[in-house]
């Protein structure tokens, strides 16, 4: 089973934000040239998921990221990121999109 942390906000203006981070990145900070992405609790969540469970969220969210192999390809298979829109911090993949 590949489990994800995962964070989910609604705002008052509308937006329904998703935030999933593999198990094992959260709370490391990577660093490559003048970039330093840290893989926050605060922003990734407490809360251990089955990444399958994440799927329904993001068809709800108007504002997503993930970062590491087992939730941006679970983004990918899913159809919201395509594979050429993944940027790597460190080696790590990481996506994000917005809809407005």
């Amino acid at each position: 089973m590949n489990l994800v942390y995962m964070r989910v906000r609604e705002t008052h203006d509308g937006h329904y934000i998703v935030a999933i981070c593999d198990e094992d990145l959260l709370g490391k900070t990577f660093v490559e040239g003048k970039v330093e992405f840290t893989v926050s609790k605060e922003f990734y969540g407490e809360d251990l998921v089955d990444v399958k469970s994440c799927i329904s969220h993001l068809n709800r969210a108007t504002i997503a990221n993930m970062v590491g192999p087992i939730s941006v390809n679970a983004a990918i298979n899913a159809g919201f990121v395509h594979e050429q829109a993944v940027g790597y911090i460190a080696g790590h993949p990481h996506a994000q999109w917005v809809k407005l």
